[in-house]
């Protein structure tokens, strides 16, 4: 299995276990689904008729994304364009930088540059659609663009949520 962990924080985002679509050449997309955390209901097979009276559980029932709830993400709610491109510029300045780092080419970031310029274009007009979260990471510095913002959004059925991550913002770590 592959896990994908964001450059900055370590922290880990998503894994190959979902199904990652790659689009434009600079992020990637994978398929999310609605799941009921806790108010779990045990079936003893006790004639519930002859027994005590139940004193109430706390079925502290939640519903959350299976990407949210697996990589333990904190939703963030909306953002609007001027918050977003705010670190959306330190975010990519910081991840051409890491490229650098990496021993990348300046053709590879400048192509990286280009695509994710392309990309933010082509969201920006829906921005106020996605809900925004990050990783749980003590290490998280979205201030200074030093964490990866992860958005959602639904599949024009209305009903299929897909999570979207920056390719190059993320190391992939075999486990």
């Amino acid at each position: 299995m592959i896990i994908f962990t964001d450059v900055f924080t370590g922290a880990e985002l998503i894994s190959d276990s979902y199904d990652l679509k790659e689009v434009d050449g600079v992020v990637y997309e994978a398929d999310a689904k609605m799941i009921t955390i806790g108010a779990v209901n045990v079936d003893t097979g006790a004639n519930a008729s002859a027994e005590e009276a139940d004193e109430g559980t706390d079925d502290n029932e939640e519903k959350k994304l299976d990407i949210e709830y697996s990589f333990r993400l904190i939703n963030l709610g909306k953002y609007n364009k001027k918050d977003y491109l705010g670190h959306l510029g330190k975010y990519m300045k910081n991840v051409a930088a890491h490229m650098a780092e990496k021993g990348k080419s300046e053709d590879e970031i400048n192509d990286f540059k280009t695509k994710a310029q392309a990309y933010a274009k082509k969201i920006l007009p829906d921005i106020k659609e996605y809900d925004f979260y990050m990783s749980d990471n003590e290490d998280n510095d979205v201030a200074s663009g030093k964490c990866m913002l992860v958005f959602v959004n639904y599949r024009e059925d209305g009903m299929t949520p897909y999570f979207t991550f920056w390719k190059h913002g993320m190391n992939e770590m075999k486990v």
